[in-house]
């Protein structure tokens, strides 16, 4: 089962350049190569394709990645399903996973985010979820987002690690995970991929 993710960047066109370009290239890239894994189109939109497990933490990191560069923030919309066609570059594969990715993204109206499977009933309760947790991310400041990008990329260091690799103090780091929420949304990527295996 695999998770198709297709966002834009919100606010692209705020500045001149693009300064989001960088950060949302090495982003994707965590998650496999271009053009068979990811890839940029329109300018400002991109898509994915990650094991289905992976693909809320995928969501959580790529924003948190984006939004540590005021004002610039990602709308996304994960698909969930199957890939029946592989081809050299993503934006030309097909799938269960395409389509609900398709439908999720033009669903999302003020949401950050939208999951779609072939369940309704699951879709309705990740709706609640992520509608309430978009209540914190959506507010990640440069700085959360940056703590939060790095708890992402490292799970099990510590806060004091974090603290010594950010040369900021610990109590910060602290403030940061608890302002943004970590570890409810968390507890969120648990209930996701518990919910996946009833598919």
């Amino acid at each position: 089962m695999f998770a198709v993710l297709t966002g834009d960047i919100v606010n692209s066109r705020a500045t001149t350049g693009s300064p989001w370009l960088k950060g949302l290239k090495q982003a994707l890239s965590q998650y496999g190569a271009s053009p068979q894994d990811w890839e940029l189109f329109r300018g400002d939109s991109y898509q994915l394709i990650v094991p289905a497990q992976k693909a809320l933490e995928a969501a959580l990191y790529i924003k948190a990645c984006i939004k540590q560069q005021a004002p610039y923030d990602v709308r996304q919309g994960i698909g969930i399903g199957d890939r029946d066609f592989h081809a050299p570059r993503i934006t030309e594969s097909n799938g269960t996973a395409f389509v609900h990715s398709g439908e999720a993204f033009e669903g999302l109206g003020k949401n950050f985010l939208v999951i779609r499977t072939s369940d309704p009933q699951l879709n309705q309760a990740l709706e609640v979820m992520t509608e309430l947790a978009g209540l914190t991310i959506d507010s990640w400041t440069p700085t959360t987002s940056e703590v939060i990008r790095l708890k992402l990329e490292r799970p099990d260091a510590n806060q004091t690690k974090l603290a010594r690799l950010l040369r900021k103090s610990q109590s910060s780091i602290s403030d940061s995970l608890s302002r943004g929420g970590f570890s409810q949304v968390m507890k969120f990527n648990t209930y996701y991929k518990k919910a996946l295996e009833t598919l």
